[in-house]
């Protein structure tokens, strides 16, 4: 199902006082249904590339399968829209998990964070330091993700991620959806063997908590960002053991949680 993630439409253009009609880029967007044993599971709005990765990464992000191995069979019907897959993981209690909240106190908090009982079975909590930045570290992969971005250039209407180690970027993935975009890089590391845990993940979006426990899911360490993250996203990266660099942009950035993988701060910490 790996349609074009983008088609072309004839605008109206406003510059300056001025009216143009020029052809202008936009994203594509497609409905996609996955079927499990036969039966609609739930259905994805999506940039329709990788797909097959995208529901792969889903499937196990939610706990549906823990891995590429417990997929008997996959297949798609292109013009239906239909993700097929076959597995004998597949258990009734699955869909009332799917929506059902479960409450837990944040450590050190009064507060409670919300999450699904997907999300508390599936999310990795990080302990020791396995992954150290610097902040140049930090703004150079900020920086790598963003300029390659080219759906995103081409569009401005996506969200785009990164798998990254310490070298350079490892996997990046566009799409409308920010869950989608990591999703696709989860189904590809499931597929091809690529160990994500303790790398990190670069998003061009906010933080929202959506997007840490699906870091948290893939098993990454550290999440960087040129936004903000939200105050659960941050109560979240906080009790799973994540650091959290958002606002990364002109050389100055945040750090919410778990300032020990960013080596730079021992030595800068002891002028504050």
């Amino acid at each position: 199902m790996e349609q074009h993630s983008e088609q072309h439409g004839s605008i109206i253009r406003y510059r300056s006082g001025r009216l143009s009609r020029e052809e202008d880029t936009i994203v594509a967007e497609q409905p996609v249904t996955v079927k499990i044993n036969g039966e609609e599971f739930i259905t994805l709005v999506c940039t329709p590339e990788y797909i097959e990765d995208m529901v792969v990464g889903y499937l196990a992000s939610e706990g549906i399968i823990r891995g590429i191995q417990d997929i008997q069979q996959l297949w798609t019907q292109e013009e239906e829209g239909f993700v097929h897959i076959t597995t004998d993981r597949w258990n009734p209690l699955h869909r009332q998990l799917f929506a059902k909240r479960y409450v837990t106190s944040c450590c050190g908090s009064s507060r409670h964070g919300f999450v699904y009982v997907n999300d508390a079975r599936t999310a990795k909590s990080k302990t020791g330091v396995h992954t150290l930045l610097t902040f140049d570290d930090c703004f150079r992969l900020m920086d790598e993700v963003l300029s390659g971005a080219e759906l995103f250039h081409r569009t401005g209407g996506v969200h785009c991620a990164a798998l990254c180690n310490t070298e350079g970027i490892v996997l990046s993935r566009s799409d409308i959806g920010r869950h989608n975009a990591l999703d696709k890089i989860y189904g590809h590391c499931l597929k091809t063997g690529i160990d994500p845990s303790n790398q990190i993940i670069a998003f061009s979006g906010r933080i929202s908590s959506e997007i840490l426990l699906k870091a948290a899911k893939i098993g990454c360490e550290i999440i960087l960002s040129k936004s903000a993250p939200t105050g659960l996203a941050v109560e979240l990266a906080e009790q799973l053991g994540i650091t959290a660099v958002g606002f990364i942009r002109q050389n100055s950035c945040n750090v919410y949680t778990h300032p020990e993988r960013i080596s730079d701060l021992g030595p800068l910490e002891m002028k504050l």
